[in-house]
């Protein structure tokens, strides 16, 4: 979703000027009010007089973002959020190149809506990394896929002290001439980075 905006949170009562994120999925508050608040957890989300209204921990919380704003982000927070499967760009008929392991129960979910999984090709490369040498070996064994406009996922734990993070993905992919499109929260542990090949 990726949306933000500086406003005034009225918090209980208590008005601050905020930045506002929704990143599914939290709703983040930075600046003299710092929280992060899970979007399953809104309740009565409304636009009302310009501001996006909203219940959390039974506290009454008002975002003042302008009318157009305030509806656009209660429709959005409204919406069923998509499948991870539809985030990644997993479909029916889709095979996915699965490189390394799935290890985690959301990741293994979205795998499972696709058509098949691969060890060879696919029309959708799902590479679970762990380490800089997974990258290169992640990158090495579908290069040919890659140069042929196959995208690709590389899915790392997110957070720090971990062996990858999203600056050593991004530069070691992008020195074999794939850029980054997408960013994607796949489950509590786990981030994905989607890469195709850079237009010449």
């Amino acid at each position: 979703m990726g949306q933000e905006a500086t406003c005034i949170c009225d918090w209980d009562g208590v008005k601050t000027e905020a930045k506002a994120l929704i990143e599914p999925p939290e709703l983040i508050l930075r600046g003299a009010i710092r929280k992060r608040i899970p979007l399953a957890k809104m309740k009565q989300v409304h636009a009302e007089n310009g501001r996006l209204c909203f219940r959390y921990e039974d506290e009454p919380v008002a975002l003042e973002l302008g009318a157009k704003l305030a509806e656009k982000w209660a429709t959005a927070l409204l919406k069923p959020p998509p499948s991870l499967a539809k985030k990644l760009g997993i479909a029916a008929e889709t095979t996915v190149w699965l490189i390394g392991t799935a290890d985690d129960d959301a990741l293994k979910s979205a795998l499972a809506e696709a058509k098949k999984l691969s060890r060879q090709r696919g029309d959708l490369i799902v590479a679970r990394v762990k380490t800089p040498a997974d990258l290169e070996t992640a990158l090495a064994k579908c290069a040919a896929a890659l140069s042929g406009g196959v995208p690709i996922w590389f899915v790392y734990r997110k957070g720090p002290g971990h062996a990858l993070n999203e600056s050593l993905v991004r530069s070691t992919a992008l020195a074999k001439g794939i850029v980054d499109t997408k960013v994607a929260a796949v489950s509590p542990a786990l981030t994905g980075l989607r890469f195709v090949k850079r237009k010449s």
